[in-house]
């Protein structure tokens, strides 16, 4: 907690050698070795280590961010390709349903013709309008496989998946009958659970715990150390023999004993090789045991003090942490006016994709009615065949317009599901 650190060393050899002068040889050193070492200024509430560990921290949270946003941004996607190929399914239905409903017309024209009451060309427009209406069948046709494919890019793990060969028929339709959230419950929404402004806060925190190891850089270190050390030694003992720096002068040292014992001295003792303490002589095993043994044990305490001098690079470090931290206020400031303009956006979109699908039906409802009944007065023979087929354009207009304003408000549902960070659970996604 206080910064402090320890290392305990462990060394152990076997050493031999050709000299003389060695009384043990091999012998195998022994030696353990722990250093404390505890800041009392840098380092003593904040370090290196415990950066680390925060920055590490919060990269585990902007990663899980990150993995949000990118399920919110696919999820999304995947559903405005399902309206999409909803729109495209009902599309493909109304314009077989045109078809349908020129054929009928032709073959009224046919009969009528034939009884003499329509001129040959009336038989002509109506086939005309078939063969418009058939061009739109194709068409639509064409655009229900493009946004087949389109949503199964985003479903199927590969192109080998067996559904690549399957039709996908989409159920359900989009609700109209759901309450629109109010602009202060989106913006709340938004501000609280949006990845991007998650994101944003956790690139600052990270930004103040690199602000604060620089500004702790920029103190005095003042350590207080300590070492605990003890040693063992042990060895194959040399047979004494005599000093080989002696052993040249044996002669005159004899001559020197001769004079000394004329004269009452004592002779000179000449130091030799051997003799060394029985607890030194053995093998790696005895090295050991006489490490265990604590006999040769030293001990030191201290403290270390380093004032560096104006700590330049510190300081500019310090300074760009600094900077950087107000670089990342102003992004998040904008992001924040991002994720605004995208609530308003998405929310308008919404309430427009609803105002639209409700004329879309009246315009539908009113469309069918006018159809009905410029069928009734052709059939009275109070109107002709251009106004029927009129009509029946508008019709099938009316429809088309329903169905793409529909599927427009899944759509529209869906990004405002985006803009507040609804996706998840609004489609009962569960991340583990």
């Amino acid at each position: 907690m206080g910064g402090g650190t320890y290392k305990l060393d462990f060394s152990s050899a076997r050493q031999t050698s050709d000299s003389t002068f060695l009384t043990l040889n091999p012998q195998y050193p022994t030696a353990v070795t722990l250093n404390l070492t505890q800041p009392l200024w840098r380092g003593l509430l904040y370090d290196d280590n415990r950066h680390r560990i925060g920055v590490a921290k919060k990269n585990v949270q902007l990663t899980d961010e990150q993995f949000r946003q990118e399920i919110i941004q696919v999820v999304t996607q995947a559903v405005q390709s399902y309206w999409e190929l909803d729109y495209a399914y009902r599309n493909l239905g109304v314009q077989i349903e045109a078809v349908r409903l020129a054929e009928q017309q032709d073959a009224s024209n046919r009969r009528q013709v034939q009884q003499g009451l329509l001129a040959p060309i009336d038989v002509v427009a109506t086939q005309t309008q078939i063969a418009t209406f058939q061009q739109d069948v194709f068409l639509a046709q064409q655009a229900v496989t493009v946004a087949e494919n389109a949503l199964k890019t985003l479903m199927l793990p590969d192109r080998t998946d067996l559904m690549w060969g399957m039709a996908l028929v989409p159920q359900g339709s989009a609700d109209n009958s759901k309450p629109l959230p109010t602009l202060e419950e989106a913006l709340k929404s938004a501000l609280a659970a949006r990845p991007e402004l998650a994101q944003s806060a956790i690139s600052i925190d990270i930004n103040k715990l690199d602000t604060r190891l620089s500004r702790e850089q920029t103190k005095p270190q003042i350590d207080a150390v300590g070492s605990l050390g003890t040693v063992g030694l042990a060895g194959r003992q040399f047979a004494a023999g005599p000093n080989p720096l002696t052993a040249s002068f044996l002669p005159f040292i004899n001559g020197i004993d001769t004079l000394n014992g004329l004269n009452g001295l004592p002779p000179i003792v000449i130091p030799s090789t051997g003799g060394v303490p029985p607890f030194l002589v053995g093998g790696y095993g005895q090295s050991l045991h006489e490490l265990a043994s604590g006999n040769f044990t030293s001990a030191q305490i201290g403290v270390q003090i380093s004032v560096p001098l104006r700590n330049r690079t510190a300081e500019a470090n310090l300074a760009v942490s600094q900077a950087e931290g107000r670089r990342l206020m102003a992004q998040q400031q904008q992001v924040q006016m991002a994720v605004e303009q995208d609530v308003r956006n998405s929310l308008q979109t919404a309430a427009s994709a609803r105002a639209r699908l409700d004329a879309a039906v009246t315009a539908r409802q009113y469309a069918e009615q006018q159809y009905a009944s410029e069928q009734r007065q052709f059939q009275a023979g109070t109107s002709t065949v251009f106004l029927v087929l009129q009509r029946q354009t508008d019709l099938i207009a009316a429809r088309t317009r329903e169905v793409r304003a529909r599927a427009d408000l899944g759509e529209a549902q869906a990004g405002l599901d985006r803009a507040t960070a609804r996706t998840i659970e609004a489609q009962g996604i569960q991340i583990k």
